[in-house]
C-alpha cells in the first residue's frame, strides 16, 4: 500500500541521515588524529 511505502521511505531516510552522521563523526576523528602527527 502506499502508507508502507511511505514508512520505508522515512525509515529509510532517518537511517541514511544516522549513517552520514556516524561517517562524518569519523572522518573528523581520523582528520583529528593525522593534524595531531603533524
Amino acid at each position: 500500500t502506499n502508507n508502507a511505502r511511505e514508512v520505508i521511505k522515512k525509515l529509510t531516510l532517518q537511517y541514511n541521515r544516522a549513517r552520514q552522521a556516524a561517517i562524518t563523526k569519523e572522518l573528523i576523528e581520523i582528520i583529528s588524529g593525522a593534524e595531531a602527527l603533524n
